[in-house]
């Protein structure tokens, strides 16, 4: 092929039907082959490294990269389980603009996954990974999911990357029955309970929102609040969080402002910005967008910059260096850095151990909490797992604790965690935890 993508892939490969060709064209019709992106991340007693290759190659090689992982312990009833591992499966964004996202909640559960494997797995399996790259658009992410579903029979899906991206894909999981564990984004829809296949790890946007708004006008006295956000589900649900906290103390916005997925702000939105003359802005958006628009406003003007933890991890860290300095962001996990909280002190080890040139940061710690709780809940099913048990499990806990991080779910409520920490930018452009809203910074 001309345009060729790389397969990743860790060599350990399972007898099982290849997939004909024609069934990956139905999967992936728009983008081809060539688009393709998957990630076997078997991560055992023997760790085997994922290597690179290229579609450029013969089609057997293309369909053995691609084939089904052999037969589930147990038939149809217990997909994705097997006599020695249990298959999960994530579609998540490993290129374009947002790839550290993906790549850091993939981290993170091959890190928790590992540490559980050289602990002898969960009753005696080893728990594996397989990723598939969405590049944060909704069609990809639908194809993708459709075919971990369907063509994979993976157990749970886990660690989705997006707002748009979850829309599309928590509901081909809710059809089929397969648990959605995990996924890096706030959004509110993924809260309603009717979505009994949805477990949610973290915080929602609207908590996050809330959480900036209230600090924002009692710890500084701020009214006069600008909104930029991403033009889809996940920035609309941040606006939205945002006009209600403002509402609720008699405010509103004095104005909102939107970009588009997977593209930088435009100049003149940052020029509209500055002529609204506001005391905060609240941007809903991704690392790159973010910096763009701070350094932008900030040749005219000096607000205070406030944003959600899904465009603050360590790529808006390095984006704005020590531009960012005073750009305060809310996290939903622990500081990552903070060795004296017992879940930290453990994901440091962990990820130590795993991949030892890799820095702790708050994507790949939420990565590992989602890693961490889908093995609390296989563990409680005992040996013989399936998912009717590990989505009760989880969801009839009293409370989990991991590591002293509290979740609580309940028959009504399908999200484990409402802590919401305040992290902030310093003059050396790394993130400090922040108490309060301060000026000067």
């Amino acid at each position: 092929m001309s345009n060729p993508a790389a397969l990743r892939m860790s060599g350990h490969q399972h007898s099982g039907d290849r997939p004909p060709r024609q069934k990956l064209a139905r999967y992936f019709p728009m983008v081809g082959l060539s688009h393709v992106r998957r990630s076997i991340a078997v991560v055992g007693n023997t760790l085997l490294r994922p290597t690179v290759a290229t579609i450029a190659v013969a089609l057997p090689i293309i369909l053995a990269s691609l084939s089904c992982l052999g037969t589930p312990a147990g038939g149809a009833g217990h997909a994705g389980v097997f006599p020695d591992r249990i298959l999960f499966g994530q579609s998540a964004v490993l290129s374009g603009p947002s790839q550290e996202l993906g790549k850091g909640m993939r981290l993170g559960i091959e890190t928790a996954f590992n540490e559980v494997n050289l602990a002898g797995g969960v009753h005696g399996r080893e728990l594996e990974l397989e990723t598939l790259d969405d590049s944060y658009e909704p069609d990809y992410a639908a194809q993708a999911t459709e075919w971990l579903i369907e063509e994979e029979r993976v157990f749970a899906l886990i660690g989705a990357v997006g707002t748009p991206t979850s829309r599309v894909a928590a509901p081909l999981a809710q059809e089929a029955g397969v648990p959605f564990l995990g996924p890096f984004t706030g959004a509110d829809f993924l809260r309603d309970p009717a979505l009994d296949s949805v477990i949610n790890v973290r915080a929602s946007y609207h908590q996050e929102t809330e959480a900036m708004v209230l600090r924002l006008t009692e710890h500084l006295g701020i009214s006069r609040v600008a909104v930029l956000y991403q033009d889809d589900s996940f920035g609309q649900t941040g606006l939205e969080g945002v006009r209600r906290a403002l509402e609720q103390r008699g405010l509103e916005a004095i104005g909102s402002w939107r970009y588009q997925r997977n593209a930088d702000v435009a100049e003149e939105v940052a020029t509209a910005i500055v002529g609204s003359n506001p005391e905060a802005v609240i941007i809903i958006g991704t690392h790159r967008p973010v910096a763009g628009t701070v350094k932008a406003v900030r040749r005219e003007l000096d607000p205070v910059f406030m944003t959600v933890s899904f465009g603050g991890g360590t790529a808006l860290e390095d984006a704005l260096g020590k531009d960012g300095e005073g750009v305060y962001v809310t996290q939903v996990v622990p500081f990552p850095q903070d060795a004296s909280i017992p879940l930290v002190a453990r994901y440091h080890a962990a990820l130590a151990e795993y991949s030892p040139q890799a820095q702790p940061g708050f994507v790949s710690l939420e990565g590992y909490l989602a890693g961490r709780v889908a093995a609390f809940g296989l563990d409680v099913c005992g040996p013989e797992i399936n998912r009717e048990c590990f989505m009760d499990a989880l969801r009839t806990s009293e409370v989990i604790s991991v590591d002293g991080f509290l979740l609580t779910f309940g028959p009504a409520d399908n999200q484990g965690s409402d802590s919401v920490f305040l992290t902030v930018i310093g003059s050396d452009g790394k993130y400090r935890r922040s108490d309060k809203l301060e000026l000067p910074y």
